[in-house]
């Protein structure tokens, strides 16, 4: 048990509740546009705005789903012998005996995904084919004791323990995302089912009910709600994520209108929430990995909600929610789909094609949207059928509109977030961006001042991500991971003292210079008190063709020799005062009267990481040979 309580601190101390960003309650963009007797008075039934055909309307679904017809049928041909696996108690308690989650994410996540093949495969074919074991499904499902996660049932339970206990659900993202999957089941199969046995829908949408509208609408304690939000807390993915999913749920079962409507409006004021806390500047601090569960879930959310009211609830004229999405964009560096990768986000992405299209439709972002065709031009599966049922469909109506549009990258010279001070410059041959920030964003990594630098479109100095989520990732022991600490990013080790985790470790005086690509930031902040750190001023300059990095200090009464982390893509080879990159191709040059130089592998074991950087990645380590209370170290990559 005691274990237990550092484990199911998971999304409620790190990530969850704990934050330092901005939650301006004056915009509340959706509830002071638009009151609850808006909602009511634009409220379509399902027949009229839902966009896609009737399950009986077969040439609808023939014209939809002709791009990758065969491909749905295969997949659910497939699973019409799939075994349904069962998620037995003992895989919820190995989160609570060594913290394990994939031993019952796995078979979770594998009858979702047969459910899901099955579905559509009905939906494409028409002939009732796959309506049996799409039945052995929904009843496998509600025959489970809860549809979320081991990781994530405990804190909201009374006993804290990982089974669930009778009575009392918790909607997290995997429940919500079954929530909203067995919901468009429901909608779309309601009638066939029936004419099997009218218990099989009952069934269903009482198990909706319970285990995602009700908990809803009677808890505001779920972190995500952000509805009991106090001061300095953070709202992150999971706000849009899971408010998307109840609303999906409200839309299609609620036979009530006055609670449908007391329901949807609570998902507008919790969404308000997260709209209110993103920095007005549009940058995703999560990163684009999470980017398409944040923006893009936002996206969704309201979208649907623009759907289901005749476009009369909208919001897609505000500027921060296009700057949300242009962030995708403007993060993508290129070549083999690298992208800006601060926080857990991989280095690897790009984002959903089909979806930013979509986005970029609805903010009116040319830039969107041929970023999205670039996309899917080097995409081999240009629609994929997921659990996603509203992202999958979605892509279905979208795939057809994208085939006009130019495929081009954004070419502006530089992006400046100045609230969440995420600075990006690109020229002909370089890609650098670099952050300053605090240190207890979301998904937060100890990295304030760090910067990557990509020459050509490929790596040489990198952030190399998060590895596999486990019992560390989301816990007090977070930063004993080594991919969280700032003594393996491209950053200074001062005085002994590397940077810890918390809201009021952060930057100072942070500032762009357009003119000069000059960025620069005061990062003394980011350092413990006892490293007696009065000033380190770190200066970035982008010059055509090199980076010249600056650091100017004032420290009181040092003891120990500063050190200079580097942490790069390819081996390195030490000369006398140069470092050579990258074959030969680059350099770092520093003072070899000021540093003694050292390099160290690290092995990539875990295939998280290995999949994005290959087997290795190295850190070059400029250790300072005298102990200074001031000074200044100049580095020149070029």
């Amino acid at each position: 048990m005691k274990n237990l309580i550092s484990y199911i601190l998971v999304f409620i101390i790190s990530f969850s509740a704990l934050g330092s960003g901005k939650t301006d309650n004056s915009l509340d963009l959706l509830c002071k546009n638009f009151s609850q007797a808006d909602l009511k008075n634009s409220l379509l039934n399902n027949a009229e705005w839902v966009p896609y055909p009737s399950y009986s309307d077969r040439e609808g679904w023939k014209k939809l789903t002709e791009p990758v017809f065969s491909n749905i049928i295969e997949k659910g041909e497939q699973a019409l012998t799939y075994q349904w696996q069962v998620v037995k108690a003992t895989d919820y308690l190995a989160y609570e005996r060594d913290g394990s989650r994939g031993i019952m994410e796995k078979p979770m996540n594998k009858n979702a995904t047969a459910l899901s093949n099955l579905f559509f495969a009905e939906l494409a074919e028409g002939k009732g084919r796959f309506l049996d074991q799409i039945i052995n499904g929904v009843w496998y499902f509600t025959e489970m004791s809860t549809w979320s996660l081991s990781a994530h049932v405990p804190a909201y339970q009374p006993s804290k323990r990982t089974l669930a206990q009778a009575g009392v659900h918790v909607v997290d993202l995997m429940a919500g995302d079954m929530g909203s999957l067995l919901s468009w089941i429901y909608y779309f199969l309601k009638e066939d089912m029936d004419k099997v046995n009218p218990e099989i829908s009952s069934r269903l949408k009482s198990n909706l009910y319970s285990r995602i509208v009700e908990p809803y609408m009677n808890r505001n304690d779920m972190w995500w709600q952000a509805l009991e939000l106090k001061e300095n807390k953070m709202v992150n993915n999971w706000n849009p994520w899971c408010n998307f999913n109840v609303l999906t749920c409200l839309l299609l079962i609620e036979d009530n209108e006055n609670l449908k409507i007391e329901g949807i409006y609570k998902t507008m004021r919790s969404v308000d929430k997260f709209i209110n806390y993103v920095k007005i500047d549009g940058a995703c601090e999560e990163g684009p990995s999470y980017w398409g569960h944040a923006a893009g879930k936002l996206y969704d959310y309201l979208e649907l909600l623009s759907l289901s009211t005749g476009n009369k609830v909208n919001l897609f004229d505000q500027k921060v929610i296009k700057d949300m999405g242009e962030y995708i964009s403007q993060s993508y560096i290129g070549g083999d789909s690298w992208v800006v990768n601060f926080a857990d986000a991989s280095a690897k992405g790009g984002g959903d094609p089909l979806l930013i299209y979509r986005y970029g439709e609805s903010v009116g972002s040319l830039e969107m949207k041929q970023f999205a065709k670039y996309l899917l031009e080097n995409r081999p599966n240009k629609i994929s059928i997921t659990r996603d049922a509203f992202r999958s469909l979605e892509d279905l109506r979208t795939v057809e509109s994208i085939q006009n549009e130019t495929a081009k990258l954004p070419n502006n010279p530089n992006k400046w977030y100045p609230e969440t001070e995420f600075l990006y410059i690109r020229n002909k041959d370089l890609f650098f961006a670099a952050k300053g920030g605090f240190n207890n964003e979301s998904h937060n990594h100890n990295d304030i001042g760090t910067f990557v630098l990509y020459k050509d479109k490929q790596p040489m100095f990198i952030d190399a991500g998060v590895g596999t989520y486990n019992k560390k990732t989301f816990s007090k022991e977070r930063y004993d991971i080594w991919t969280m600490q700032s003594s393996n990013h491209n950053l200074p080790q001062i005085n002994g003292y590397e940077q810890p985790f918390g809201a009021k470790y952060k930057s100072k005086n942070a500032s762009f210079d357009g003119k000069t690509n000059e960025f620069k930031l005061d990062i003394a902040g980011a350092y413990p008190e006892e490293a007696n750190i009065n000033s380190w001023v770190r200066k970035y300059k982008i010059n055509s063709n090199e980076l010249i990095i600056t650091d100017e200090f004032d420290i009181s009464n040092p003891n120990k020799e500063n050190i200079i982390h580097f942490l790069l893509a390819s081996e390195p080879k030490i000369e006398d005062g140069i470092v050579v990159l990258n074959n030969g191709n680059s350099s770092l040059k520093f003072d070899p009267k000021l540093f003694e130089a050292t390099q160290e592998t690290i092995e990539q074991d875990d295939p998280k990481l290995s999949n994005v950087w290959g087997p290795r990645i190295y850190r070059l380590s400029l250790k300072a040979k005298k102990v200074n209370s001031k000074g200044s170290y100049k580095f020149i990559i070029n």
